[in-house]
């Protein structure tokens, strides 16, 4: 999850097709990105969850950053 209204997917094979869907009231939007600015974004979201203190969700996302960018 990237924010309320948006969240980051990958292919499973390979993970090396990276997507945003972002939702609203009326559609949801489909936008393809880089492997680099799907990383940005986990990091990104990394850093939010380690400030706000949210310890079992901060450990899940970086194990997730893990497995997927080293």
């Amino acid at each position: 999850m990237i924010d309320a209204e948006s969240a980051l997917y990958t292919t499973l094979y390979a993970q090396r097709l990276f997507f945003v869907v972002t939702t609203s009231e009326q559609e949801l939007e489909f936008s393809a990105i880089s492997r680099q600015e799907a990383r940005v974004i986990v990091e990104s979201r990394l850093r939010i969850l380690k400030r706000s203190g949210t310890r079992q969700d901060y450990n899940q996302l970086q194990l997730v950053h893990q497995q997927t960018f080293q």
